[in-house]
């Protein structure tokens, strides 16, 4: 509905975990653009930046996702590096997201970039200088990158066909990994490396994964420090609670065991997921969570009860994926309709925003299946402890940037 939309922060539900999580995150990355086509965000009644707001309850981290696209609508490194100073300045620390691709990059989809060379030596030579120049530039400008994923949703591979797995095996897309890891480790001693794949409820896809992805002289234990998982609810009926922490706890507790004395356990997030307020036609994987802007609370603090049970206190935080980018319904969810007018909620202990479903995938090969539903109620949230607003522009004024959008 192209009209002034009002989104309300309702339930301010404060949480008392058992042990508190070290990373409150949240992708943001679109925020500049949606800036751009005349959205701004309030908190009590007052406009202030989105990073602010998050900052204010209690998220820490920024996960920002960078494409190797020229264009800043297209999430270019200079897009990262200006919305990476917002972060820091907001009091945050940085994830970077590296796509590897001109575009979206994820199980159904990961294509060279259009200026990269096509053949595997060539390709390990231009991950390398690409991954620590990026490094070197955002340490450069003050703001080092904590955590790096080296590739997003690398499930089949990245960098096709060349690295894809289903094509070429295992041994291309472990020595593109090692090749950024080297990247990465020769421009920063401190960035830690993270491997990230979709779907980490799926304990026997994870562990083939990692049951075939090292090879001597190639990608090693040693050359990551985290693994990184996506986890959604409505892609599948088997993405339980139960199942992400059989899956989590036993890449913790394998890779413990082989781990020499002096190397470090390796920990674990969720990088990305969401909750929907409103949603129809889809099955959800947690039939007990109500779909409504309380169900995404206590969604994510479902999440949060399994990272604290995985042993050793390795389970160290949430990434909420894009909670700011509102004004397009559906987005590649397989909701089949989902209000544009959804809450975006905050929970101190879950400690970040929680927005709508807004995730985008693609390709006949993607684990996530795309339905165009639309989306056109609004939904007014009451009784809340804290008010935001977020004022969509008006008609003739609202412009949505994602081209991939107009597609899904």
């Amino acid at each position: 509905m192209r009209f002034i939309r009002i989104f309300l922060l309702s339930t301010l539900t404060v949480l008392s975990p058992v042990k508190a999580l070290t990373y409150h995150g949240a992708d943001f990355s679109s925020l500049v653009n949606l800036e751009n086509s005349g959205l701004t965000y309030k908190d009590g009644g007052v406009t202030t930046k989105f990073e602010t707001i998050l900052k204010n309850h209690g998220t820490n981290l920024a996960r920002i996702r960078v494409w190797t696209s020229t264009s800043n609508s297209q999430y270019s490194l200079a897009y990262g590096l200006a919305l990476a100073k917002r972060a820091v300045a907001a009091g945050m620390t940085l994830m970077i997201d590296l796509h590897y691709s001109d575009t979206w990059a994820d199980p159904g989809k990961q294509a060279i970039p259009s200026s990269w060379p096509t053949t595997l030596a060539g390709l390990n030579t231009q991950i390398y200088t690409y991954t620590n120049s990026l490094v070197k530039s955002f340490a450069a400008q003050g703001t080092p990158i904590q955590f790096i994923e080296i590739g997003n949703e690398i499930n089949d591979g990245m960098l096709w066909p060349v690295g894809r797995i289903s094509v070429n095996g295992y041994s291309p897309l472990s020595q593109l990994l090692h090749s950024a890891a080297n990247g990465v480790r020769d421009a920063s001693s401190s960035t830690k490396i993270m491997v990230h794949l979709a779907n980490g409820w799926s304990g026997s896809a994870v562990a083939s994964f990692y049951n075939q992805i090292f090879i001597a002289g190639q990608f090693a234990t040693t050359d990551f420090d985290i693994f990184g998982f996506s986890f959604y609810p409505f892609y599948g009926t088997g993405a339980t609670y139960s199942a992400l922490k059989s899956s989590l706890q036993a890449m913790v507790t394998k890779y413990g065991k082989l781990r020499k004395k002096a190397q470090p356990f390796k920990d674990v997030m969720v990088v990305e997921t969401d909750w929907p307020a409103v949603c129809s036609g889809t099955t959800m994987s947690e039939s007990s969570v109500p779909i409504s802007a309380a169900g995404q609370s206590t969604w994510v603090s479902g999440i949060r009860t399994v990272l604290q049970g995985i042993s050793g206190g390795h389970g160290v935080g949430i990434v909420y994926w894009e909670p700011g980018w509102v004004g397009n319904a559906g987005l590649g969810s397989s909701c089949a309709a989902i209000a544009c007018g959804v809450a975006i909620t905050v929970s101190l202990g879950a400690m970040y925003f929680m927005g709508m479903d807004t995730k985008k995938k693609e390709g006949h090969d993607s684990p996530y299946k795309l339905h165009t539903g639309a989306g056109s109620s609004d939904v007014s949230m009451t009784s809340s402890d804290v008010s935001a607003v977020v004022s969509l522009p008006k008609p003739g004024k609202e412009r949505i940037h994602h081209q991939d959008a107009k597609s899904r």
